[in-house]
């Protein structure tokens, strides 16, 4: 009876054993994925080699909504449009707000430019990317809403991905690689991927500006470091055109100082999606209009 009671309690040992061993080498095989490997599942969950190929230049149009947080906050709604032609792209949202009109932002190939929402100023959002332009010109932004999708044509010449493991972001499990340009960067970048279909749904830019040190005690105690941190999310997969793409694009900024924390919200449902249409290439510099 001892010796049936002995085995038994061996063979529940060997049990436990052997599913721990299997975890521990999904998880080990699963922490070893390479960037590569994801970058390939990224693009089939596109589409085909060929869709990807077809689309040389896409036109978007939707609604637009903006959220100010904090002190004197606000709402406005208005209309979107997401346009790229090769590696050219542009983001522009007009608001039925005064002291907001619009958001413009737009690369021609060469030059990185803003729209001023009043004469001589810029929004936030547009004062953070013309100082880390790097981000917009080398097509992170907006992800595969865009032509110039960085993942679409990787090259490890220009840029280096990292694979940093998961991370549960609201009860999901997302793949994180970090990308750093090889010319450098400002700011720290992370994308994101779903587990299960490995679409890109979430890049994060963080960059902190440490305080200065004033001419004096009293002048340095005036300065503090200042925390920037941009998060674009996709979601609402549909097809268009034989490509699986986002048709709900938020941006979320915040700006953490000494003063506060001030927070904005951009949410743009996209609706009607135009490919290979021909774009005056005047529409991707913004900074004259």
């Amino acid at each position: 009876m001892k010796s049936n009671k002995i085995r038994f309690f061996k063979k529940i040992a060997f049990v436990f054993v052997f599913i721990f061993s299997l975890l521990t080498n999904l998880s080990a095989a699963g922490d070893k994925i390479k960037p590569q490997e994801i970058i390939t599942k990224h693009l089939e969950s596109i589409g085909s080699p060929e869709a990807r190929a077809a689309m040389k230049s896409v036109t978007i149009i939707g609604s637009s909504k903006v959220t100010f947080f904090g002190s004197g906050g606000g709402v406005a709604e208005g209309i979107t449009v997401l346009a790229s032609d090769g590696d050219k792209y542009l983001v522009a949202m007009k608001f039925n707000n005064p002291k907001y009109p619009f958001e413009k932002l737009g690369y021609d190939g060469n030059e990185f430019s803003v729209g001023f929402i009043r004469p001589g100023v810029h929004s936030a959002l547009g004062d953070f990317l013309r100082t880390n332009q790097t981000t917009f010109k080398r097509g992170v932004m907006s992800g595969v809403l865009s032509t110039s999708w960085e993942l679409l044509n990787f090259d490890e010449k220009d840029a280096k991905l990292k694979y940093a493991g998961t991370k549960k972001i609201d009860s999901k499990n997302l793949h994180k690689l970090e990308y750093n340009p090889k010319k450098g960067s400002d700011l720290n970048i992370s994308l994101f991927f779903d587990t299960e279909t490995f679409r890109h749904v979430r890049t994060e830019y963080t960059r902190v500006i440490a305080a200065r040190q004033g001419a004096t005690v009293d002048a340095s105690a005036g300065q503090s470091e200042i925390r920037y941190k941009l998060v674009e999310e996709f979601s609402d997969f549909k097809e268009e055109n034989k490509l699986t793409l986002p048709h709900t694009y938020r941006i979320y900024m915040e700006v953490l100082a000494g003063s506060g924390t001030t927070s904005y919200e951009w949410l743009l449902n996209l609706q009607k999606f135009n490919f290979n249409q021909p774009i005056d290439a005047k529409e991707f510099k913004v900074d004259s209009y």
